[in-house]
């Protein structure tokens, strides 16, 4: 086999991503794309990389696979501590802020950027970004991945203050379509994340019901499809 595919085969699980977190009036979409990569080798087409840290927390994850689900895994223990502690469950800040700790205190051994939302009484609907290095910013909107290089200026355009639920989940779904479109490393499947005062609700878009852009090709379940399609008509000599 030749060496480089070996090489990607044997190199770490990245998640050559596309994560969005965006804020409406009553809470927070948060999604993904769903292509996990081992080099140019795509390990798993549909995994999911919005984890859940808190019944009203969740967190989206790029960069690398293992540090981005260690980080997950031990926020989550610290917060349930945490709650334990209280007797009430913590804040979107106090989550956000556990995780820009451990981003910012091992910034030098891991490879991730995270996007932390989720809803509270005292706040609402927030977001914060912990880019690499561990740097915490709190945004109306935020994306990360390799796909939000394709982004930046659609959501100067597209995002606006006030939107409705509806309209920040298409906003959401949307945005990942057009990096899928684009960027070889995101892929696969759509899923998001609603949080707000009613709670949290799940959506998943299968690939072949996303839009196409400019001259994609149509997804198809087996190469099978294609070469069982109709040709052109042979000519008559």
């Amino acid at each position: 086999m030749d060496l480089n595919i070996m090489g990607d085969l044997n190199a770490p699980h990245s998640m050559g991503t596309t994560i969005i977190g965006v804020t409406y009036n009553g809470g927070v979409v948060l999604g993904a794309d769903s292509r996990t990569s081992t080099g140019m080798y795509v390990a798993n087409r549909a995994s999911d990389k919005i984890t859940e840290l808190t019944d009203n927390v969740y967190v989206c994850r790029s960069g690398s696979a293992a540090d981005s689900q260690i980080i997950s895994d031990y926020v989550r223990y610290f917060l349930h501590q945490h709650t334990i502690q209280l007797g009430q469950p913590a804040t979107v800040k106090v989550a956000a802020n556990l995780v820009r700790l451990l981003a910012y205190n091992n910034k030098n051994m891991l490879q991730t950027g995270l996007i932390v939302g989720g809803w509270d009484k005292y706040e609402g609907g927030k977001i914060y970004g912990v880019p690499l290095g561990g740097t915490i910013i709190e945004q109306p909107f935020a994306i990360g991945g390799s796909g939000s290089s394709y982004l930046y200026g659609f959501f100067d355009q597209a995002w606006k203050e006030g939107m409705t639920k509806e309209e920040a989940e298409q906003l959401v779904v949307k945005a990942v379509s057009l990096a899928i479109a684009r960027d070889g490393a995101s892929g696969g499947v759509v899923r998001t994340v609603t949080i707000n005062s009613e709670g949290v609700s799940r959506k998943f878009y299968p690939g072949d019901t996303l839009p196409l852009w400019h001259e994609e090709l149509e997804a198809h379940n087996s190469l099978l499809d294609l070469l069982n399609a109709p040709g052109p008509e042979p000519m008559n000599i």
